[in-house]
């Protein structure tokens, strides 16, 4: 295979992201162990990420592919690493102030996200298996080491090794499905998949194994029930920044894989796993709304929040599947994804405000008094939990709105009808929050030193969720144009 100039303008994003990430820790080698100013690292971080962003609206959307056609640079590559990008820009604000994360230590954190950030650039636009699996790998192993590096010494360790053991199983799990695929196949490349899959997923057991191992490897990733075990207890014990990353970039790239695989046209073929996977929407939906009701921890309430969500992107992704013109369903997934991108990073931002030490556990009941104390960000974290509820006219609202009427459009009426009774649902716990800050008397208040940072990606966050929803129709129709 040769290399050529336009492969490496291809991936000029992964390369700045690479370059950015090695100036910190560089610095700190020539300085003798010595960490640079906080300020300096956030610095080079943002503008890596930023770059990377303007390179890759330049490079993508024409549907260019790099490295033997392993890589394609399309509409999906575009908005979903973009919303990827974005999500590990306001992580690394959050990042910056909070004191788990914060320290002797920043730059490697810095490296660490960009380094995962590359991961998944190359898994959104992996067209071929085995780099779908790379990717995968890049962006899950930085994200072990951080959440390890955290100066809070029991719940992140804990979380971390979980997270390692359960995410190393998923893994296997997908290379399992991809050596049943290559053995039935001939090929790994996506593509040729496809070609094949009508006439191999009724007569090829093997196929119908491997590409079944494909998605249950996913199901671990995007926490679809009964593989989202892991979700409340690497949530609540990772550092809030961290959190907040995982629950953003990580699922919003896993989904964009996800669409590719669902491209197949598996699920048409076959009746069994079609209707596998409707009852696991249905089911992580149900699971998801009753787990975080149950909840007083409030990073646990949004984990089991970040499970419904995922049962409800995952009827996007079935719709997907089975639609003759997919990019309406796929443009509502990548819609719902923007949307909840921003409202969950806003939300665990909320939560970062509120931690004076690496050991503070934030509390439903601890927001008593916020809404007097601190009225604007309150006003923030209440658009954002209105707006993970669903209530109109926020993003949130449109997002779900968009993908229901998709899932109903292809005959799928009995999913978008659980999808609204559990959004009804989810209105209870995410009300609770509300309620307690702006009806209870409390002594809530923030960490004491500076979080400019933290509140600069609040205000922007709540900005973003308020105003997408009153032109969420001209976006909807710039990314479907996109996908088309």
């Amino acid at each position: 295979m040769s290399i050529g100039i336009g492969d490496i303008l291809l991936v000029s994003p992964m390369i700045m992201l690479f370059l950015a990430s090695i100036i910190p820790i560089t610095i700190k080698v020539l300085r003798g162990n010595i960490e640079q100013s906080p300020s300096a690292t956030l610095i080079q971080g943002l503008g890596g990420l930023f770059a990377a962003i303007v390179l890759l609206m330049v490079v993508s959307g024409s549907g260019a592919t790099a490295f033997a056609n392993a890589l394609v640079f399309d509409g999906v590559t575009k908005w979903m690493g973009f919303i990827a990008l974005l999500a590990a820009a306001g992580s690394l604000l959050l990042m910056y102030d909070n004191p788990s994360t914060t320290g002797d230590q920043f730059s490697e954190l810095v490296f660490l996200t960009l380094s995962s950030a590359i991961g998944m650039l190359i898994l959104v636009s992996a067209v071929d298996l085995l780099m779908v699996f790379i990717g995968l790998e890049t962006m899950s192993l930085a994200l072990y080491l951080m959440i390890a590096m955290s100066h809070e010494q029991k719940l992140s360790k804990e979380a971390a090794l979980k997270y390692f053991i359960l995410g190393s199983f998923a893994s296997a799990i997908f290379l399992y499905g991809i050596a049943f695929i290559f053995g039935s196949v001939g090929s790994t490349y996506i593509p040729v998949v496809i070609q094949k899959t009508s006439e191999l997923i009724t007569s090829s057991r093997i196929y119908m194994f491997g590409i079944t191992m494909l998605i249950l490897g996913f199901c671990f990733k995007v926490s679809i029930v009964p593989f989202h075990a892991w979700t409340p207890d690497v949530y609540q014990g990772a550092p809030t920044p961290h959190t907040a990353y995982m629950s953003t970039a990580v699922k919003a790239v896993s989904f964009a894989a996800f669409l590719r695989i669902i491209a197949t046209k598996s699920l048409v073929g076959s009746e069994n796993l079609f209707d596998l996977l409707q009852w696991l929407a249905v089911i992580t939906m149900i699971v998801g709304n009753v787990g975080a009701i149950l909840q007083n921890n409030f990073k646990r309430m949004l984990a089991y929040s970040s499970v419904a969500h995922s049962g409800y992107l995952l009827v996007g992704v079935i719709t997907t599947g089975i639609s003759d013109d997919m990019s309406f369903g796929a443009t509502g997934v990548i819609f719902y994804l923007a949307a909840y991108t921003l409202m969950t990073l806003g939300a665990f931002a909320v939560v970062t405000l509120m931690e004076k030490s690496e050991e503070t556990i934030i509390n439903v009941d601890d927001l008593a008094g916020y809404a007097k104390k601190r009225p604007l960000m309150a006003l923030c974290l209440t658009l954002f939990l209105l707006s993970l509820a669903g209530i109109p006219p926020t993003v949130g609202f449109f997002g779900k709105f968009y993908m229901f009427t998709a899932a109903i459009g292809e005959g799928l009426i009995w999913l978008a009808i659980w999808g609204v009774i559990n959004s009804v649902i989810s209105v209870y716990y995410y009300l609770r929050p509300i309620v307690v800050m702006y009806m209870r008397e409390g002594g809530v208040d923030e960490a004491p030193h500076s979080m400019n940072a933290t509140r600069t990606a609040i205000i922007v966050s709540a900005i973003l969720v308020a105003f997408l929803g009153f032109i969420s129709g001209p976006i909807f129709e710039l990314v479907e144009r996109a996908l088309s």
